[in-house]
C-alpha cells in the first residue's frame, strides 16, 4: 500500500512553504514518526513526519517552493521495516552521548573550566543517525564539520565532502585568492523579514527616544544570589529577564505603548506578551513569552530559556512566533552601543537592550565609574506621544536602577512593609 505524505497546513493565509531540507535519503526505509523532512514557512520552521513505516520515495527537491497539502513523498508500508533500524538508531545516539560524556570539560584546581580534548567540538551539536552513519563512511570528523551548526544532516556532510582534494584533505584557504561570488535564494523567513522592514519604514511614523541605565545595582543583586538561584532552579538568572520584569511593569503604567492599530481603531490588550528578538542560523525570529506582567523572573526566565533554545534549533512553532504585542531587542549580545531598532508589526513599539560599559558618571557630585547601558524605545508616533514614550523608557530605567523595588511590584521596601 502506498501512503501519501502531504504538506502540512503550518497556519492560517499560507498558501506555500519551502523544502528547506530533506532528513532522509530516496529508498531509505523509514518508521512511524520518524522526522523526514524540514520545511520552512514565512514564520517558522516545522517537521514533517513519517505517517507509517516503509520505504521512501522523495517527490521535491530541498530548496523546492511547495503548495500546502500537496504531495512531496510517498512510503510504501508493504515493505518491512525491520527492527533492527530502529536498534542502530538508538545505539548510535547513545554511543554519541557517551562521547559527549567522555570530553566534558572539567574543573581544575583552581576552579577553571578545562577541556578534556582540546579539538572537541561544540558539545551542543547534534548528528542526526543518518549523518553520522555517512560520516563514519566517509572517514570525516566532527571538526571536519561547517562550525557554528547546531544540527547535522547528510546536507552539511555533503558540504564538506565538497570541500576535499583527491586525497580527503581538506582544501585550504590559501593560495590564489577567488573572485567568485556566491548566489543563493533568499529563504522563507528571510523574504518576509524583508517586507516588514519595509512596512515599517513606509507605514508607520517611527520615532526613536534613548536613556541611559546605571547596572550597578542590578548586577550586584544578581552576582550575589545567582548562587541560590541556581541551586533552587537548576539555571542561572539572566539580565534579559530583569529587563522583560521590568518592561512589562512599564506597559502597565504606559499602555499605549502597548496598544496597535487596526485600520481605524487603537486596540489596548490588558495583557502583556513579549516578543522576544533571537537570532537563528535561518535568520531573526521572536518567539513570544506570554503574559509577562503576571510572571515572577524565574518563570521569565525559563519560558526565555526554553524559547530561544527552540528558536535556535527551528523547532518553535508557529503558535509561538504570533500574537505579541512588544519586542525585546538585545543588541549588547553582538557589542552594539546604541542603536534605532525597529518596530516589529503590528506592535507599535520595541525596547532594545545594549552593550554595558563602565564610564565616568556624575555620581552626588562626584566622578565615579559605574557600568552604563543606553536603551532604546522605537515607537509608532501615530498612537504614542512623547509623553508616554519617555515616560515608559524612565519607569524601566527606575526599575533596573533600583532591582528591590522591581521585585515589590515598582513600591518600596517601606511601602512593602506598611502594605500600602
Amino acid at each position: 500500500m502506498i501512503t501519501e505524505v502531504k504538506v502540512p497546513t503550518p497556519g492560517e493565509s499560507i498558501s506555500e512553504v519551502e523544502l528547506s531540507s530533506w532528513l532522509v535519503s530516496d529508498g531509505d526505509l523509514v518508521r512511524k514518526n520518524q522526522d523526514l523532512a524540514e520545511i520552512e514557512s514565512d514564520k517558522a520552521t516545522l517537521s514533517l513526519t513519517a505517517p507509517e513505516s516503509g520505504k521512501i520515495e522523495l517527490l521535491a527537491s530541498e530548496g523546492d517552493v511547495v503548495k500546502v497539502n500537496s504531495v512531496v513523498c510517498k512510503i510504501d508500508t508493504s515493505v518491512e521495516v525491520p527492527e533492527e533500524i530502529n536498534g542502530d538508531e538508538d545505539e548510535a545516539e547513545e554511543n554519541l552521548k557517551a562521547e559527549e560524556k567522555e570530553k566534558a570539560p572539567v574543573a581544575d584546581e583552581s576552579g577553571q573550566t578545562v577541556s578534556t580534548n582540546e579539538s572537541q567540538p561544540d558539545s551542543d551539536v547534534k548528528l542526526t543517525p543518518l549523518a553520522r552513519k555517512k560520516m563514519e563512511a566517509e572517514g570525516l570528523n566532527l571538526n571536519d564539520v561547517l562550525a557554528g551548526l547546531k544540527k547535522l544532516t547528510t546536507k552539511e556532510i555533503d558540504k564538506v565532502i565538497d570541500l576535499q582534494d583527491a586525497d580527503g584533505q581538506l582544501i585550504s584557504s590559501g593560495g590564489e585568492v577567488s573572485r567568485d561570488v556566491e548566489r543563493k535564494r533568499m529563504t522563507q523567513l528571510r523574504k518576509q523579514l524583508s517586507k516588514r522592514l519595509v512596512q515599517v519604514k513606509n507605514e508607520t511614523a517611527m520615532l526613536t527616544t534613548f536613556n541611559e541605565v546605571d547596572m550597578s545595582a542590578l548586577m550586584d543583586l544578581r552576582k550575589k544570589h545567582q548562587g541560590a538561584f541556581v541551586e533552587k532552579y537548576g539555571f542561572k538568572i539572566g539580565l534579559i529577564s530583569f529587563f522583560l520584569k521590568a518592561s512589562a511593569y512599564a506597559l502597565k503604567m504606559h499602555p499605549m505603548v502597548n496598544s496597535m492599530i487596526d485600520e481605524e481603531e487603537i486596540v489596548t490588550p490588558n495583557y502583556v506578551d513579549i516578543s522576544v528578538a533571537v537570532q537563528s542560523p535561518k535568520g531573526l525570529m521572536v518567539p513570544v513569552i506570554r503574559n509577562v506582567d503576571s510572571l515572577s523572573l524565574a518563570q521569565i526566565e525559563s519560558a526565555l530559556k526554553e524559547l530561544a533554545e527552540k528558536a535556535r534549533t527551528g523547532k518553535v512553532s508557529l503558535e509561538e512566533m504570533t500574537g505579541g504585542t512588544f519586542t525585546l531587542t538585545n543588541g549588547g549580545v553582538f557589542g552594539s552601543m546604541l542603536s534605532t531598532p525597529l518596530i516589529n508589526p503590528p506592535q507599535s513599539a520595541i525596547i532594545g537592550m545594549h552593550n554595558i560599559v563602565e564610564r565616568p558618571v556624575a555620581v552626588n557630585g562626584k566622578v565615579e565609574i559605574r557600568p552604563m547601558m543606553y536603551v532604546a524605545l522605537s515607537y509608532d508616533h501615530r498612537i504614542i506621544d512623547g509623553k508616554d514614550s519617555v515616560g515608559f523608557l524612565v519607569d524601566v530605567k527606575k526599575m533596573i536602577e533600583n532591582p528591590l523595588s522591581m521585585l515589590l511590584g515598582g513600591k518600596s521596601a517601606e511601602e512593602a512593609l506598611l502594605g500600602l
